[in-house]
């Protein structure tokens, strides 16, 4: 019986875990922000800073979307194109270009995206559940829900997980 007492915490984070894996998110505050005519969010407390864009370092090979590295502060950040990586038709850079610097599993990555909107708070009922898509024909692995506000629609994604998916190639798989 002691046992049983000492292993609730844990067997409450285990039911929270899986309740909610592939379930609506829960309410919060969300960065929103452009990519093309699309406006997405994401959660607030991974956004580290937000910079206006740089041209960074090219690295040899790199795919596309992975526009180079940049020193921030002493930290070398990789630069990920979000409009390049989930099939944006184009990628303009202009005044309103931005880099979203975000803290993704204890490590330092910039997004570039169109702009930024603002930061809302979402609560449960704002919220509605990602789309069932066939896999085949589009992935959404990374759309956690479908937040609405007044008459805007926001795609709310999971930027931890993109970023870190073995595709983008930015963290060590062995780590997470």
């Amino acid at each position: 019986m002691e046992t049983v007492r000492e292993n609730v915490p844990a067997i409450r984070q285990e039911v929270a875990n899986l309740t909610l894996k592939g379930h609506t998110p829960s309410s919060g505050e969300y960065l929103t922000f452009r990519l093309g005519a699309e406006e997405y969010g994401i959660d607030i407390l991974k956004v580290q800073e937000i910079r206006s864009y740089e041209p960074p370092t090219r690295i040899a090979n790199a795919p596309d979307f992975i526009k180079g590295v940049v020193n921030l502060r002493g930290v070398i950040v990789p630069i990920v194109d979000l409009r390049l990586k989930l099939g944006c038709p184009s990628a303009e850079y202009n005044s309103f270009t931005v880099v979203i610097v975000l803290n993704v599993k204890s490590r330092v990555v910039g997004a570039v995206v169109d702009s930024v909107s603002d930061v809302l708070e979402l609560n449960r009922d704002a919220i509605r559940p990602a789309p069932e898509l066939s896999s085949a024909a589009v992935d959404t692995s990374f759309i956690t829900g479908i937040g609405t506000v007044s008459d805007r629609m926001l795609i709310l994604m999971d930027i931890e997980g993109l970023m870190s998916s073995a595709d983008m190639g930015l963290m060590d798989s062995l780590s997470l």
